[in-house]
């Protein structure tokens, strides 16, 4: 009998214990912050005190969405996971604000094949959606970064 990975008692830690670790990597990036500090940004990039809001409540959605059972799902979670947290090494820690927007360009793909594949779950597709329109406004920012600075 095969087993199925995504029904396992495994699977769903393992996801949960790659999203905080991402999460918390992406933290520890962002600490030193001279060089963003330091460049043009755009008038509309929001206080700082707000990524501590939204980021929480993207990671729940993304959470909640990881639960769903279709392997295609899985493997496009994973991979917008990596897309997430490599970003914010490439743009903070790394000052590579061009390689980051085409991180985060690919994101939007991804992200947009993970909404067609919850088009058939109402709520779902609802829950993960704030995710991708703060990927998108997140994609304007960089933007402007690479055209002004």
């Amino acid at each position: 009998m095969k087993t199925d990975i995504y029904r396992s008692r495994f699977f769903l830690p393992f996801l949960t214990t790659l999203t905080f670790l991402l999460a918390s990597s992406a933290n520890i990036v962002v600490d030193d912050n001279s060089w963003y500090q330091s460049i043009e940004k755009s008038s509309l990039t929001p206080a700082p005190y707000v990524f501590g809001i939204v980021w929480p409540i993207l990671y729940l959605s993304m959470g909640v969405v990881s639960y769903y059972k279709s392997s295609k799902i899985y493997y496009l979670y994973i991979f917008q996971l990596l897309l997430n947290g490599s970003w914010s090494w490439l743009f903070f820690y790394f000052n590579l604000p061009l390689i980051a927007l085409i991180d985060i360009y690919l994101l939007i793909v991804i992200n947009c094949l993970i909404q067609q594949k919850l088009i058939t779950n109402k709520v779902l597709f609802f829950i993960y959606l704030p995710y991708l329109l703060w990927i998108l406004y997140a994609s304007y920012l960089n933007l402007i970064i690479v055209l002004i600075n």
